[in-house]
């Protein structure tokens, strides 16, 4: 037989509520105290990729390469070029003015001198603008704000049973919660705001939300079948429980297949794909305990109905 949860998530709303607005504050904080790094994305700069054949010590590759643009920081990813059949390395400066050709001479000179017995030469640079990253990221901000309101409308509509607009304005901040806790796991591991940021995010939204709509599918039915008899938040308490399994599960599922991704990316040194894969677990985790946690009892926290208390059917004498 399949047993059925009973866990009080309403009489523990307030610890709930309290626990998601310490790491939303905890991660808007991680700002200030950790600094944001901004990719060359966003923040403009220049990317040269260079094609070599055997092996190349990426910290020495990396300490050539400050030492020739006169101490400025660079950014080191490597990978394979699938079009010669080479290894390759890329390697990013970031500037609002690009790098001189003079400046790029200079570093290909050195680097080819050092690196001559490994046949290593550019392949390609290219000079990134800071306004089309800006550009990105607003669409990607429009896209999202598109998103919640549709989102908004829909949960109004099909939802307009239990209250359809407050639902979905509370599902939409359960999504910035979700969002806001995303920004801090990568503000507080260093990692680049990147296009990496902007899929997990959009990801996450999409995971979230869906099991938020079949927590509020429960409660609608569930209103149906025993508001004569059930308070709201009885009835709120029983659609989580009813939920619990499916939304654990399905998070499950795609949080162990990150986290094989994470640790494959980590034992190769491949930390374009950890930059995803880690948020995104932290992301899923996230967007479940709101789903399960935060939305709902936040929803019955605010929610300005005198059926809160327990309306029970009266016996006729």
């Amino acid at each position: 037989m399949r047993k059925k949860f009973n866990f009080d998530f309403i009489g523990r709303s307030k610890l709930f509520i309290t626990i998601s607005c310490v790491l939303v504050a905890v991660s808007i904080l991680s700002s200030f105290i950790f600094g944001v790094n901004l990719d060359i994305q966003f923040k403009g700069g220049t990317i040269l990729t260079y094609i070599y054949d055997g092996d190349i010590d990426i910290n020495e590759f990396e300490s050539i390469s400050t030492e020739a643009l006169g101490g400025t920081g660079v950014s080191i990813t490597t990978g394979n070029d699938f079009s010669t059949g080479k290894n390759n390395i890329q390697l990013s400066l970031l500037s609002n003015s690009g790098l001189t050709s003079d400046k790029q001479f200079e570093l290909t000179n050195a680097l080819t001198e050092k690196y001559a017995s490994n046949n290593l030469e550019l392949l390609e640079s290219s000079d990134v603008s800071p306004s089309s990253g800006r550009v990105f990221f607003l669409k990607c901000l429009v896209a999202v704000a598109l998103s919640a309101l549709v989102l908004i409308l829909y949960i109004a509509v099909r939802f307009k049973n239990i209250g359809g607009w407050l639902a979905g304005a509370c599902a939409v901040i359960a999504l910035i919660h979700d969002c806001i806790i995303v920004y801090g796991t990568f503000i507080i591991f260093g990692m680049s705001i990147n296009a990496n940021f902007m899929a997990v995010v959009l990801t996450i939204l999409g995971y979230s939300i869906n099991n938020t709509i079949v927590i509020y599918d429960r409660i609608r039915e569930n209103e149906a079948l025993f508001r004569k008899v059930k308070s709201h938040k009885e009835i709120v308490n029983l659609s989580i429980n009813q939920s619990l399994t499916r939304a654990i599960n399905t998070s499950i599922t795609t949080i162990m297949a990150m986290l094989v991704v994470t640790v494959v990316a980590a034992l190769y040194g491949v930390n374009s794909i950890i930059s995803f894969s880690f948020p995104m677990m932290v992301g899923m985790i996230a967007g479940t305990y709101s789903s399960l946690c935060f939305t709902c009892p936040f929803w019955l926290a605010i929610r300005k109905d005198k059926n809160n208390k327990i309306v029970r059917k009266t016996a006729k004498a």
